[in-house]
């Protein structure tokens, strides 16, 4: 299994492990994969102590960092962060916060004691430049990856000059040459069935069609894999790797609360939705009390990015922090992708790791033992 971006990086298993716990990035790093953290959500100073754990704790092993820095955003333009977040903030029709605020109340979701105030997430250049470059500053930090589109000519560049990987995600084929023509260094396929962003055409049909578009840029498959045979079928396609990310949501080192992992437990692979209503774009998440109200013809609909994250940033931090009070779960924003239906107790992500490999040896003796005898 070592294929070449194995070897770029210097990990054992081509298992990448996008997860937003610093927990999950160090056991699955010192298991063989690398871990990536999602670091939309964090302040520069609060990314500055995530990595200074995963710094103390993951040894010499690599990790990544995951931005997001869409292509195209509401208020783009040169202005700093706190410029933009003022100006965004006038583009908010009142209506739209007051019926994310009424959803909250409906459903005994406690507000927060102490707010910041902040609203805008890393959903910006303007944001997430100063991720990048704290990141940048981690000497085991291999790999940066942008969650939408493709990343500015410059912060490639700067990602690139500094000696580490840098990639984006996709789910369009126009997408992934794009990603090519930029100069990327690795591609993550992401079918529809995957959490989080993502576009609506299926794993299998998407993976082989990017292979063949992008020639030898890496690409890693991502969306629907939860197990070995799911792997051994994305690297049978041409895969180098695969991007997991549901799969590490409920596991024993995740930060999520019992009730929103009880929430995983319970749903089916049907009880997902593509839905604008908490980021702006498409996002896999549970469908919920939340999703439905925002897709109802008589409420407002979702505003584009980033706007729509800052009116529903507030609900993001208190369904967090009181996940398991009252009805919270109704409307909480708990992105996964389809293979949820597959996860159905908690496990060590040492224990995941396990059970992905001897899956794919089993899948591959299984195939191998297809063949006819010479």
């Amino acid at each position: 299994m070592q294929t070449p971006i194995c070897k770029k990086l210097g990990i054992d298993y081509p298992i990448f492990a996008f997860t937003h716990c610093r927990d999950v990035v160090v056991e699955v790093s010192k298991a063989g994969g690398i871990g990536v953290l999602g670091a939309v959500g964090f302040t520069p100073d609060q990314l500055r102590e995530e990595l200074d754990w995963i710094d103390e704790h993951i040894g010499d092993k690599p990790y990544g960092v995951d931005v997001v820095i869409p292509q195209k955003y509401e208020g783009m333009g040169d202005m700093d962060a706190d410029h933009l977040e003022a100006e965004l903030r006038k583009m908010i029709p009142q209506e739209h916060r007051d019926f994310a605020a009424r959803l909250l109340a409906e459903h005994g979701v406690p507000e927060l004691p102490d707010s910041d105030g902040r609203e805008l997430l890393g959903w910006t250049e303007a944001t997430a430049g100063p991720l990048v470059d704290e990141a940048l500053s981690r000497s085991n930090c291999k790999l940066i990856a942008n969650a939408l589109g493709t990343p500015p000519a410059e912060t490639i560049k700067k990602i690139q000059d500094s000696g580490r990987l840098v990639g984006a995600l996709c789910g369009r084929v126009k997408q992934a040459v794009a990603h090519k023509e930029a100069g990327l260094d690795f591609i993550v396929a992401q079918g529809g069935e995957g959490g989080g962003h993502t576009g609506d055409v299926g794993s299998i049909v998407l993976w082989p069609q990017i292979i063949d578009a992008v020639g030898d840029v890496p690409v890693l498959a991502a969306g629907g894999i939860g197990s070995g045979r799911q792997m051994a079928a994305a690297l049978a396609m041409g895969a180098q790797g695969v991007w997991t990310g549901s799969l590490w949501l409920a596991v024993q080192e995740a930060h999520a609360e019992p009730a929103q992992k009880e929430s995983y437990f319970q749903a089916t692979s049907e009880d997902t939705v593509r839905s604008r209503s908490y980021t702006g774009k498409p996002c896999r998440m549970l469908k919920n009390t939340w999703t439905e109200a925002w897709a109802a013809e008589d409420t407002p609909d979702p505003l584009g990015m980033p706007l729509q994250g800052m009116v529903t940033f507030d609900a993001v931090q208190r369904t967090s922090r009181y996940a398991g009070v009252a009805d919270t779960q109704k409307v909480a924003f708990n992105p996964v992708g389809q293979v949820v239906g597959q996860i159905n107790s908690v496990q060590s992500s040492r224990d995941v790791m396990f059970e992905l490999l001897s899956g794919y040896v089993d899948a591959a003796e299984r195939l191998n033992g297809l063949l006819p005898d010479n």
